[in-house]
């Protein structure tokens, strides 16, 4: 196969990853995010102390994330006609995507959640601060290097999901090297293919981690003092009305 036919095909299959992993990663973010955030919150040391929920959710996450993709993707088959009216192509694949990222993502935010200086959420309560006060606050902004360091994680582990999606007719680059570069013999195509989806997942890569540096670096330059200034301002309705309340 020459270059000129394989350059459509590539751009073809291009378009297609791009299309099922950029929506899965957009829905699994905003999906785990919110989820990850909750299973701090109802844990037995959190501030929406609730076992049950805790433990519903968390069992939840974990058979989801415990399940191969390739077995995910097939049970999900009635759900993703459902959704989208077929089981075939790349708007069906982006159903099993990102179902498979959400409690992927999830576990990440949760890593990254614990990780915040307790005294912070402390001095916030002081204030008068409420709950969702803490999380908007303080438990995302402090997080959100290893939060983008996370989502880029999952963007990755999307792009090697979405290989396996081409073998139930998702599309993408990972349909075309099974279609073209294993079950035709074009070895050529497919080490194209591979090289390609290594440049990209290390530029990916690296702009993840130019990120969460820059923003590492940029609240360690800030300290806590500024945060506990900013913390205070945003805190002070809050204690307002809790006085005229009282």
């Amino acid at each position: 196969m020459t270059w000129s036919e394989m350059q459509p095909l590539l751009s073809q299959a291009g378009y297609e990853t791009l299309w099922m992993v950029g929506w899965s990663t957009l829905i699994s973010v905003a999906a785990g995010l919110p989820l990850g955030v909750l299973l701090v919150l109802t844990d037995r040391d959190g501030l929406l102390r609730n076992a049950l929920a805790s433990k519903v959710t968390g069992q939840v996450v974990n058979v989801l994330r415990s399940m191969p993709f390739i077995i995910l993707m097939v049970a999900l088959m009635s759900f993703t006609r459902w959704v989208t009216g077929t089981t075939i192509g790349t708007n069906a694949a982006i159903v099993p995507l990102a179902i498979g990222g959400i409690p992927f993502f999830a576990r990440l935010v949760e890593t990254a959640v614990r990780e915040v200086d307790h005294g912070l959420v402390e001095a916030v309560q002081a204030m008068g601060g409420n709950t969702w006060t803490i999380v908007r606050k303080v438990l995302v902004p402090e997080s959100l290097p290893s939060l983008i360091s996370g989502a880029t994680t999952t963007l990755i582990a999307l792009i090697g999901y979405s290989a396996m999606a081409g073998t139930v007719g998702g599309g993408g680059l990972g349909d075309l090297a099974i279609r073209y570069g294993y079950q035709r013999f074009e070895t050529e195509l497919m080490w194209i293919i591979v090289g390609l989806l290594a440049v990209v997942i290390s530029l990916i890569q690296l702009a993840g981690d130019y990120a969460a540096r820059s923003l590492h670096r940029r609240g360690a330059h800030s300290g806590p003092a500024p945060r506990l200034r900013l913390l205070k301002r945003t805190a002070e309705p809050a204690t307002a009305d809790a006085h005229k309340a009282a």
